[in-house]
């Protein structure tokens, strides 16, 4: 069964293939009584290469659960692409904070810090005896 084409469309974004997607319908479970038990409507899809798995049985025909199955999975492998990318962007924007050079401001408030801290250390004395 071809796909609708604004799938076809965002799987391309994604730079996934319709292929890699595991596509079985089973029967669904909770409320709907009989017809619920006899009919395959729920829509399971699993993209074997990520392990992203998404089931929809929301609607009463398979086709109609189908078209938002795909749906679903779609925007799950969309977040889980944006969150990828985002913590790629985040160890890197971390690396080029750690490494840039310190700005001028910065190292003259460092060195004052470092002064004040000498001169605290050189008011320290030795420990007399004479107190024993």
């Amino acid at each position: 069964m071809p796909l609708p084409p604004q799938i076809d469309r965002r799987l391309a974004a994604l730079g996934l293939r319709a292929e890699d997607v595991e596509e079985r319908f089973i029967r669904g479970a909770g409320p709907g009584g009989q017809k619920i038990n006899k009919t395959s409507s729920t829509v399971v899809l699993r993209h074997r290469p990520s392990g992203t798995e998404v089931r929809c049985q929301a609607e009463r025909t398979q086709a109609a659960n189908r078209e938002a199955a795909w749906v679903l999975l779609c925007e799950k492998l969309e977040r889980t692409q944006a969150a990828d990318r985002l913590a790629r962007e985040q160890v890197r924007e971390a690396e080029r904070r750690r490494t840039r050079q310190k700005s001028r401001g910065q190292k003259v408030r460092m060195i004052e810090a470092k002064k004040h801290r000498a001169k605290h250390k050189a008011r320290r004395g030795r420990v007399s005896d004479a107190g024993w």
